[in-house]
């Protein structure tokens, strides 16, 4: 029968997770006991990470059952690091706005800030009281699209004023900086500069604010998601199927964020000619229909090639409010209604905390390994203990 050498022997074997030496030679052993055919062991372990225990848990049973004895393991971790983000305060830093709408894309130059000026325009033109806030940190679009460029900010107290065009607030980096200034910047600036420009705004009361948001999946997108309760997410793409992977990225993100997601605007799709008005399919139309039944949500928009979109966007002339008899104009307002429509559906009560990553504590929320939370670690995170927000901690 083995023996308490026999034992180590074989944890010998144990690899610590993401390295090459052993638990043994790391010293992660503390106490190897037997009795009858359980083979008792203690070990201290550095991580937090739920996924590096479940991985030595495995390894540590596969070795010792193959001498014939069982298992009982116990495990010596530090603590999980307390999360301070606002998801897990429930403090929600612009409770004057009713519904924020997250505009996101998986990749630039898909036309996200051209979709997030005409959404707010058009709903704007529906009655609704709107902003836009423009999170492109890296990117500012939105004051040349609206017209604003070289506008001044007024500043009251240690607050700003939003710009207004169009009867739409509108805030971005974009008026706050020399133009053509390059934003050479770490993620941790890029999440406090969001949190500011959505804190130290002097926003209205609005109906809905469209944050047009960095391309990706990254800094700026978790931020938000931590500092306001997000109603909604918008996903724009363009018909090509290279693009619709990255939108499922984008997809993905609403989910494990819990962000409901209002719909997918397809850009570009089909080209209409300023003389006859003739549609043509140049990169392809109607891909995003089944994206949009992969992921339980609707195709607000197809939005042709046209001229007139992008004289407008360069001239700080949208084309919903300038040319609204237009095709793209019309489709603009009927993809406003739908998101009206879904955002009168979205409990007003929402809060911070419904805003989170699906994900173990301490596991970064684009981990492969991190597709969801546990049933037992939902239970913990509304019982009030470990957060699980994947905030990349570990």
């Amino acid at each position: 029968m083995a023996n308490i050498e026999d034992i180590k022997k074989e944890l010998e074997k144990v690899k610590y997770p993401g390295f090459e030496k052993s638990i043994m030679d790391f010293g992660f052993v503390k106490d190897v006991q037997l009795e009858g055919n359980i083979a008792s062991i203690v070990l201290d372990i550095t991580s937090t990470a739920q996924e590096v225990e479940e991985q030595l848990r495995k390894d540590i049973h596969a070795c010792i059952n193959a001498i014939g004895l069982e298992v009982k393991l116990g495990f010596n971790k530090p603590q999980a690091p307390k999360q301070n983000s606002n998801s897990v305060s429930g403090k929600n830093i612009a409770p004057q706005i009713k519904k924020i709408v997250m505009v996101s894309s998986g990749k630039g130059g898909v036309g996200k800030s051209t979709t997030t000026v005409n959404l707010a325009v058009a709903a704007s033109m529906q009655g609704k009281k709107v902003g836009i806030l423009d999170a492109d940190i890296y990117g500012p679009n939105i004051p040349r699209m609206m017209g604003l460029q070289g506008k001044e900010v007024e500043v009251i107290g240690e607050k700003a004023r939003p710009l207004n065009a169009y009867g739409v607030d509108v805030m971005s980096m974009g008026v706050l900086m020399d133009e053509g200034q390059a934003v050479i910047w770490r993620g941790a600036m890029i999440m406090k500069a969001i949190q500011q420009l959505l804190r130290d705004i002097l926003w209205e009361e609005l109906d809905i604010l469209f944050i047009d948001m960095p391309p990706g999946t990254g800094d700026a997108q978790l931020t938000l998601a931590q500092s306001v309760p997000v109603a909604a997410g918008i996903n724009v793409t363009t018909p090509q199927h290279v693009a619709l992977d990255d939108s499922r990225r984008s997809l993905d993100m609403f989910q494990k964020l819990h962000i409901p997601v209002a719909g997918i605007v397809e850009n570009m799709s089909g080209f209409i000619c300023p003389s006859c008005e003739t549609e043509s399919d140049i990169f392809g139309m109607g891909t995003c229909e089944d994206l949009a039944d992969q992921y339980n949500t609707q195709v607000l928009g197809n939005l042709p090639i046209e001229p007139a979109i992008r004289e407008g966007g360069d001239g700080g002339k949208p084309i919903t409010y300038f040319n609204p008899e237009s095709i793209s104009a019309k489709r603009y307002m009927e993809a406003a209604s739908k998101v009206i429509a879904f955002l009168d559906n979205v409990d007003d009560d929402r809060t911070n905390a419904d805003i989170q990553p699906t994900t173990p504590p301490g596991v970064s929320a684009c981990s492969t390994t991190a597709a969801s939370a546990s049933s037992a670690q939902q239970t913990q995170q509304s019982s009030g203990g470990s957060c699980g927000t994947g905030c990349g901690c570990h």
